[in-house]
């Protein structure tokens, strides 16, 4: 990202890091976000697929992707229901899980609020690992520097960070630059669909290292997983874990809520 688009990202992130010290001052848990769904199910993906975890579902998406699977979280579909962080929490905590999943949608598409959601969240004493899935296209280190400023988020927040392949229509809104600022604790996911998405998936980890565990998904009707585990092999990708969605496998793929 470079030039003038470089330059906005940097003013955007300012700006809402200065309404999120403003907001942190006043009635933060009145703020209200549109959602689409909180519920209790397994992690489908990831490094914790399989725990019990709380998903909160936010409305809005800045990016249209060609294989989305939740397109009712983003315009031309409408919010489920609006709710203030304090409702959102308090919900979180009736589940009374360890792990929280925060995903859209775009869940930090709404900047200073979600940052005050993130650490209202993170404060209930029993979570014991919040995670953000984000798409790739809203820089992630404004929020991973809140993170090291707070023992609390460094403790119990990761980001679970997409980066946006050719097939899906998007890779031009990725931020390369956030990749580097990751930790050995977060997880950058690549959903492969075809040769052209895997190679340029190696050639973008070659040029832009990072220290996250990186997750090669596939697009099931176009990349077959066996056909992604014999590139990864052949590649000696070491650093690269398979990541298949095992909420596809136990429920319908289309179904929501699970």
């Amino acid at each position: 990202m470079t030039g003038s688009s470089a330059g906005t990202t940097v003013r955007r992130n300012v700006d809402w890091h200065v309404q999120y010290e403003q907001a942190r001052e006043g009635d933060w848990r009145s703020s209200r976000l549109p959602m689409v769904e909180i519920f209790e199910t397994v992690e489908g993906e990831g490094t914790r697929a399989g725990y019990p975890t709380v998903f909160v579902r936010v409305f809005h998406c800045n990016l249209r992707c060609t294989w989305c699977d939740t397109p009712y979280s983003y315009a031309p579909a409408k919010p489920e229901f609006e709710a203030s962080i304090g409702e959102i929490v308090d919900r979180v905590d009736q589940f009374g899980w360890h792990q929280v999943c925060l995903t859209g949608g775009e869940p930090l598409i709404h900047r200073h609020k979600s940052q005050l959601l993130i650490d209202a969240i993170a404060s209930l004493p029993q979570i014991e690992d919040l995670h953000v899935e984000t798409n790739g296209a809203i820089d992630v280190r404004p929020f991973a520097a809140l993170r090291e400023q707070s023992p609390e988020l460094a403790a119990k927040l990761r980001f679970i960070v997409d980066y946006k392949l050719p097939s899906s229509g998007e890779q031009a809104q990725m931020v390369h630059e956030h990749l580097a600022a990751l930790s050995d604790r977060d997880e950058v996911k690549f959903v492969i669909a075809d040769d052209h998405d895997f190679d340029t998936a190696v050639s973008v980890l070659a040029a832009y290292p990072t220290k996250a565990q990186v997750l090669f998904s596939p697009v099931w009707e176009s990349m077959p997983p066996r056909e992604l585990v014999n590139r990864i092999l052949q590649h000696r990708l070491s650093r690269v874990k398979l990541n298949l969605q095992i909420h596809k496998v136990i429920w319908d793929p289309n179904q929501r809520g699970v």
